[in-house]
């Protein structure tokens, strides 16, 4: 809610887009001021807002102390000056999509806003449409399951700019919400782009987003359509929402619940019918919300949804979107992509925000995420996924297509084989009785993961031990002894319950085959020889198909 004394409002560009602006907060009683270099704007506002001050000087609004935040809808190649000029005259800012056309530009707006201890506030209106947010609210509980692709179509016939392309002017909206929904950034992308009115302005664009796990998106945009489409698609893995915001208040957002089943290795799509998501009890202008939450900011110096952060994710992602057009449709990590000298000259993926000290060893196709720590001499294979704040100590060494999730601390010592998974926040140490008073860097402790084991989250392994080849360690397990290849563990300390198939499945008794277990999703079959549990029709170390890689069905379908 908003207080009853308003922050004063001066909007910058009373134009194409501004001209809302200027409506919403004189409706909302915030606006003060109105800035335009037209003098036919002036002539048509003052009749309709005859308590507003007008000019054509944005620095008249700079020295007005009058005037606590500024609006600023200008042209996308002016925001940067503009933004950079009103922070410094200590004013709040609103500034409509993209932030800045330039990566560096934004990063220097963000830390002056620290700097000044103002709001920065970028107009990604989406995130406060009634529809969006109803959406967001049924994916968070569960009503779709897990999004696993997303596309968006944002076309029209509409106002063709020549200051930026179709892609700066219509996807900034798109990507901040796909960013949004997904909860992670793109770790690639690809974009193509059409030009048929001008050799050097694209009108139409497609752009391809991967996410780390294994999200993928399109965005396409084209102000050469007959006809006005906005359209967003959220599929799952138990339906797929639709909002479309042309269409009236109580059918802009839809839920399909199709499903898709397996049967006898195929896929086979079960529709149902299209239930549309009345939103008209909450609906609200989505502008005048954005604009609201802009004034409560100001109010209460909270921090939006869309601030200044937002605004530089979005942007790193147009600026990854427009390189792939510039070079032909390559592919572009949307951060470095270092090459390893000391591995063969091989090339990995490392994050701005995480590190890889020389001497270590990364493998070809490896991707070391957000505020992670690879230190000299650790060694990791090829095609590992390292997740966020994972710490990858000397002498450790991964095997290939090893996953880390996130916040995980692999010490010297440890050996972790091919095709292992570590669970978030699991523990593995390499000295049983730690003191911090006595050094044992001599008495590291040997702990040996074996291939295609899986450690649950939260789990610990009490260093010394081994766990066998395809075992399971349910999460929060305490390991403190060996645990046997293909068994399922659990608690604290640790027991056997059960044997666990390659494909990650509690094996059962296979009723036709006496004395052998079967796999329900695999259809594998195994036995026990010697105590130890063996896969009867593949080898430990043989490889999968790449059909067999493929997970059919989950493992509540098979308890």
């Amino acid at each position: 809610m908003l207080n009853s004394i308003l922050p004063t409002v001066a909007v910058i560009g009373a134009g194409y887009w501004g001209k809302n602006l200027v409506r919403v907060f004189h409706e909302l009683g915030a606006l003060k001021n109105v800035c335009d270099l037209n003098p036919e704007i002036h002539q048509g506002m003052q009749s309709l807002y005859p308590n507003v001050s007008f000019t054509f000087d944005f620095n008249e609004i700079l020295k007005n102390k009058n005037i606590r935040a500024v609006a600023i809808a200008t042209p996308a190649k002016e925001h940067h000056a503009m933004v950079k000029a009103a922070l410094n005259a200590g004013k709040d800012v609103f500034v409509e999509k993209p932030l800045s056309l330039q990566v560096e530009e934004a990063q220097e707006l963000l830390a002056l806003a620290k700097a000044k201890k103002r709001i920065l506030f970028v107009g990604h209106i989406l995130h406060y449409h009634s529809a969006i947010l109803k959406m967001k609210q049924m994916i968070a509980n569960g009503e779709i399951g897990r999004i696993e692709y997303v596309y968006s179509n944002r076309l029209s016939l509409g106002k063709i700019r020549r200051e930026e392309n179709i892609l700066w002017s219509f996807a900034p909206h798109d990507i901040s919400l796909i960013l949004n929904l997904v909860g992670e950034e793109p770790h690639f992308v690809d974009a193509v782009g059409s030009y048929f009115l001008h050799p050097n302005i694209a009108d139409v664009t497609l752009s391809s987003l991967k996410f780390p796990s294994g999200v993928s998106a399109h965005i396409f945009v084209s102000w050469l359509n007959p006809f006005k489409e906005q359209r967003l698609v959220v599929v799952g893995t138990q339906g797929m929402m639709v909002f479309e915001d042309t269409l009236p208040v109580d059918k802009k957002l839809s839920l399909y619940p199709h499903t898709i089943q397996w049967e006898n290795g195929s896929p086979c799509p079960t529709p149902a019918e299209r239930v549309y998501v009345d939103i008209s009890k909450t609906w609200v202008e989505p502008l005048s919300a954005e604009c609201q939450v802009f004034l409560k900011s100001v109010q209460d110096r909270s921090a939006p949804l869309t601030t200044g952060e937002e605004g530089l994710r979005v942007l790193k992602v147009l600026d990854a979107c427009q390189k792939s057009m510039t070079r032909k449709h390559a592919g572009v990590l949307t951060s470095r992509d270092n090459t390893s000298e000391n591995f063969s000259g091989k090339k990995y993926f490392v994050h701005d925000t995480a590190h890889v000290d020389e001497g270590a060893l990364v493998g070809n196709g490896s991707k070391i995420w957000h505020f992670s720590h690879i230190l000299k001499g650790a060694k990791i294979g090829e095609h590992c996924v390292i997740g966020q704040n994972v710490n990858v100590d000397s002498a450790a060494v991964l095997g290939n297509n090893v996953k880390v999730q996130n916040n995980v601390s692999i010490y010297t010592g440890v050996t972790v084989e091919d095709d292992v998974f570590l669970g978030p926040s699991c523990v593995l140490t390499n000295v049983s009785n730690p003191r911090a008073q006595i050094v044992r860097h001599s008495l590291y402790e040997k702990t040996l993961i074996r291939k295609g084991a899986t450690i649950g989250a939260n789990a610990t392994i009490v260093c010394g031990v081994t766990i066998g080849r395809y075992a399971f360690v349910g999460a929060g397990t305490v390991v403190t002894k060996d645990v046997p290849d293909y068994a399922l563990v659990l608690g604290n300390p640790a027991k056997q319950v059960g044997w666990m198939s390659r494909h990650g499945h509690h094996l059962k008794i296979d009723k036709k085959n006496k004395g052998k277990f079967l796999c329900p999703e695999s259809g594998f079959r195994y036995a026990l020889k010697n105590g130890s549990l063996r896969c009867v029709d593949i080898h430990e170390d043989a490889s999968l198909s790449e059909a067999q890689k493929v997970g059919k069905k989950s493992y509540r379908e098979f308890k």
